[in-house]
This record gives C-alpha cells, sequence and structure tokens, in this order.
C-alpha cells in the first residue's frame, strides 16, 4: 500500500506566491482593481445633472367656451349595478368550477384519443 503524495494541511503561502506569478491567468487576475458600483456611478450623474425645471402651469384651451353660471351642472352617467349573470360569472366560485371542468373535458377527450380508457380494479 502507497502513502499519498500530497499534504493535509495547508500549503505553505511561499509556494502559493509561486504558482500564482506563474499562473497563465496571472497578468488578468493577479491586480486588484476598485471598480467603481452602480450605487457610484448613479450618485456622480445626480451631482451633474442640472436641476430640472419646476413645471409651470397648465396650458388652458382659450377655443372652449367658459360655462354659462346660470347653466346646469353636468350629469356624470350613472353607473349600473352588474346584473345576477355578470356576478355569477365574476365569482372565484364559478371560475374554479370552470377550471375544474375543462380539466376533466380535456382528460376525456385525451383518453378517448390515445385509447387510454380507465382501467376497472
Amino acid at each position: 500500500m502507497r502513502a499519498p503524495q500530497s499534504l493535509m494541511g495547508p500549503s505553505d503561502p511561499a509556494l502559493v506566491t509561486q504558482l500564482v506569478a506563474g499562473s497563465p491567468l496571472a497578468s488578468k487576475y493577479a491586480a486588484v482593481q476598485d471598480r467603481d458600483s452602480a450605487y457610484e456611478i448613479l450618485q456622480r450623474r445626480l451631482q451633474q445633472a442640472p436641476a430640472a425645471p419646476a413645471p409651470g402651469p397648465a396650458p388652458t384651451r382659450q377655443d372652449a367656451p367658459a360655462p354659462r353660471a346660470d347653466a346646469p351642472a353636468p350629469r356624470r352617467a350613472e353607473k349600473e349595478d352588474p346584473g345576477l349573470v355578470q356576478t355569477v360569472v365574476k365569482s372565484s366560485a364559478f371560475k374554479s368550477m370552470l377550471r375544474s371542468a375543462g380539466t376533466v373535458i380535456g382528460r376525456e377527450i385525451t383518453r378517448s384519443i390515445f385509447g387510454t380508457a380507465r382501467r376497472s380494479r
């Protein structure tokens, strides 16, 4: 039986430094770079951007006639109450029932196409 040829402990720091220096990737990854984060870039942009102008008054239409003082106020269209059918169709119980029925119908169609009828036990 042969003994292992590696060490069970940590490598010597001089050996690690030597291996890193001899690596072909050392030229690209050995130098530490302190790049700006996205937050720093955005903060710099905010400081360099000029202050936004305050919004002016909204333009008024000159061609529209002014409402008369004795004219009645325009009425809003009254909302109609939803009927019984609309209330039922929008309910979650109805949607759940339709979803369940669709699943059963789809399963039965698939079984009829592929001939996989239910097995009796």
